[in-house]
């Protein structure tokens, strides 16, 4: 089973401006939350750009790789 049925991200822009346009001093906040409790389960504050790359890769890790192994995977990223 994939960990997009466990996991939900959760994107928040720190401006109205894309992330291409955006000043970077904006802060993005990328957050995983558990959908079967509600809690966060990982979070990064990031520029905007890194936000989307981040965003990006994420999706694709909740596509590809089941819960434990994409928790394994990204517990150790830091931004």
């Amino acid at each position: 089973m994939s960990a997009g049925r466990d996991y939900r991200l959760v994107v928040r822009r720190g401006g109205l401006t894309p992330a291409l346009l955006a000043d970077s001093r904006r802060v993005d906040h990328v957050e995983l939350v558990e959908v079967a409790t509600g809690e966060t389960a990982l979070f990064w504050k990031c520029s905007p750009t890194d936000a989307r790359r981040l965003a990006r890769e994420l999706r694709a890790d909740l596509r590809r790789l089941d819960s434990p192994d994409f928790i394994a995977r990204w517990t150790t990223v830091e931004r």
